[in-house]
């Protein structure tokens, strides 16, 4: 019998939700403001466009289109041995309106600025107990995960 699927837990709570399926796509955490209907990555209790108080909370993504990118040519989160030693960060236009930058996954010429992207989940690193934290970030898509 196959060993059960560590817990996935996120680097940092509150930004991206984590489905219980490894193959359900997960959302951005996100607000909308309820005077102006501006939408806000991350979260946010008072609107910065028209500064109403008072945001509800939505789900944003899992798409959205490359805006633009860079590639970094230094290891990511301090993987020293990783393959390619760098990793690109962009800027993608979500559907709902913010633009938010995120980390990219893919080598350094797999990208082109308005390219589709798909939100994802990448394992940084394992936790004592055995979980695996997890971050989010895109990846063009038609690509594999």
């Amino acid at each position: 019998m196959a060993e059960p699927a560590p817990r996935r837990v996120p680097i940092e709570p509150g930004f991206f939700t984590i489905p219980e399926d490894p193959g359900a796509k997960p959302q951005l955490l996100g607000s909308r403001c309820r005077a102006c209907g501006e939408h806000f990555f991350p979260r946010r209790l008072v609107c910065a466009r028209c500064f109403a108080q008072g945001c509800d909370d939505v789900l944003l993504g899992p798409t959205g289109t490359l805006w633009t990118y860079t590639w970094v040519h230094v290891p990511f989160f301090g993987k020293k041995h990783a393959p390619g030693a760098g990793y690109g960060v962009g800027q993608v236009d979500l559907p709902e309106g913010p633009r938010i930058q995120a980390v990219l996954s893919g080598g350094e010429g797999d990208f082109r600025i308005g390219m589709p992207m798909q939100l994802e989940l990448e394992t940084v690193r394992e936790t004592p107990e055995g979980d695996a934290v997890v971050i989010h970030r895109f990846r063009p898509v038609g690509t594999r995960a």
